[in-house]
């Protein structure tokens, strides 16, 4: 099967652009930061625009705060920097082994460092998912009794359809770990 000029320019333009995501904190706040102010612009219709820009920094600035810290303490179990850490992700992802042993090393460093931390949140993953139904509960049984169900049953139907989309995700990731475990022990 071969791709037309345009398609194959779109399949380039997407994948681009989800490496550029992938390696670029700037990316990331900056998707971020559009999607907190739309948000916040559709809940929050009657507020000044300024006060939806003021939201979305906030949101912005505590997701980066957050996403920088876990970039910098995985990249520094690895021994590598945020480039390199996102390019060994990225051949887990594609099941790509790499040949040389430094980047082995680094991939067996990088495997097991998220094995250990799905293994800790393994225990806590049941108590969230349990916590996220509960409030899904709560809202559907609030929207009952003040008479507005539309609201609560979407937020419901989201929180069930995050909880699988955790859950798959989850197994998916655990999948691929212990394949790149299991392919550079055989090397």
């Amino acid at each position: 099967m071969t791709l037309s000029r345009p398609r194959f320019e779109e399949v380039c333009a997407v994948l681009s652009l989800k490496r550029l995501l992938d390696r670029s904190l700037t990316a990331q706040a900056v998707l971020v930061f559009l999607l907190g102010l739309g948000i916040t612009a559709l809940f929050r219709r009657d507020e000044h625009p300024a006060v939806w820009v003021l939201h979305s920094a906030l949101y912005t600035g505590i997701a980066m705060a957050f996403l920088a810290v876990q970039r910098r303490r995985a990249a520094r179990a690895v021994g590598t920097d945020a480039g390199g850490l996102a390019d060994l992700n990225r051949r887990i992802r594609h099941h790509e082994v790499p040949q040389e042993p430094k980047e082995q090393a680094a991939v067996r460093r990088l495997v097991t460092e998220q094995l250990e931390q799905m293994e800790r949140a393994r225990k806590w993953l049941p108590w969230w998912l349990g916590a996220m139904g509960i409030v899904a509960i709560g809202l559907v049984v609030l929207g009952a009794v003040s008479g507005s169900l539309v609201f609560p049953l979407v937020f419901a139907a989201g929180m069930v359809a995050l909880c699988f989309w955790v859950r798959w995700m989850r197994r998916r990731s655990l999948e691929r770990l212990h394949w790149m475990r299991q392919a550079l022990q055989q090397r």
